[in-house]
């Protein structure tokens, strides 16, 4: 059997697998950014109908699972497993979202890194045999996430410039063993490690994950022997734009330099005067910008390879409180366009 562990923290797989359907819900801010035209569907409702904040986040979720099955010509008796987090308080997002399915459920958490981990792991699942068919997603919510970590809405806070705004959206891929069609592949993955540079300002998102996305990023280089100029894109979660120079200079220093084909998803999300501060963040962040963008850029081979890299800032309103600093995860997965 060929070797996957791949240097110290990646895994090269056998058999890559295919992502054979996505879906991408967002808010009506979302909608009205740069990338409105490619996300499937645009909520103006922000309770999305429902009673809560937290009643609209998992049916984003429900929604984008349904669609993301549904656009793959599977059905929801042949995944196998899900996986998916969200930022709320024991994942109800995902546990009350997406318990009609009724499917077998791997629930994780990695803060706004959470569409790289549960991607990393749904292709494990895949490439290892267990599974012919899983679905990995993931959510945020603005009003959920301001409720849980920052202040109540009513409070009519200011919002300092190194502050990120929580997208509201939920993005969802299934990953097969299976091709179909002109498909997107999962070469390869690097998980991450927490790092903790010791800074305390949870309103500064973008400083607390940047030195965490240059380490997984670095080490994925090492790893796979490849460096910045073999990927279309090199592409972070929701560093915003504190963060994206920062992961820029730390990589400079360790001798790789991405400028030239790095984004952010967090930049590029939201318009210029969409009032955002730094840019966007959250766990849909990232993974409505891959289902939504990213994926057709590879399919329609505008892009060949990129490195796609969520990011998470590792705290909770209890470590805050008690006066921890920030550590930050990040995950980088290796896609590449798959001719057929």
């Amino acid at each position: 059997m060929a070797q996957k562990e791949l240097g110290k923290q990646s895994v090269k797989f056998k058999n890559p697998p295919f992502i054979v359907g996505a879906a991408s819900i967002v808010g009506e801010k979302e909608g009205n950014g740069p990338y409105g035209r490619y996300f499937d569907q645009i909520i103006t409702d922000p309770m999305a109908g429902m009673k809560t904040w937290e009643e609209a986040e998992e049916h984003f979720q429900e929604m984008a699972a349904r669609m993301a099955i549904r656009k793959s010509s599977l059905k929801e008796s042949d995944i196998r497993y899900l996986v998916a987090g969200d930022l709320l308080g024991q994942l109800i997002a995902s546990s009350f979202g997406l318990m009609n399915l009724d499917i077998p459920i791997f629930g994780v958490y990695g803060a706004c890194s959470t569409m790289g981990e549960s991607l990393a792991i749904g292709s494990m699942l895949v490439d290892g045999g267990f599974a012919d068919h899983v679905v990995a997603l993931t959510s945020s919510h603005f009003a959920s996430a301001e409720k849980q970590f920052r202040f109540p809405l009513g409070y009519g806070n200011q919002r300092p410039k190194a502050a990120t705004w929580t997208v509201t959206g939920s993005g969802a891929v299934v990953i097969s063993s299976v091709r179909a069609g002109k498909n997107v592949r999962v070469r390869g993955v690097t998980t991450g490690k927490i790092v903790d540079y010791g800074i305390k300002d949870s309103m500064n998102m973008g400083a607390c994950m940047a030195p965490a996305a240059a380490d997984v990023i670095g080490q994925s280089f090492a790893d796979f022997g490849m460096g910045p100029g073999e990927y279309d894109r090199i592409i972070t979660g929701d560093l915003g734009k504190v963060g994206k120079d920062i992961v820029i200079d730390i990589l400079k220093a360790k001798g790789y330099d991405i400028s030239a084909n790095y984004m952010d998803c967090g930049i590029e999300i939201y318009e210029e005067d969409q009032n955002v501060q730094a840019g966007g963040s959250g766990c849909g962040c990232s993974a409505v910008m891959l289902t939504g963008y990213i994926l057709k850029k590879l399919e329609e081979g505008s892009w060949k390879k990129v490195l796609f890299v969520p990011t998470g800032a590792l705290l909770s309103p209890v470590s805050f409180n008690e006066g921890k600093s920030v550590p930050g995860i990040a995950h980088a997965v290796i896609l590449e366009r798959d001719a057929g």
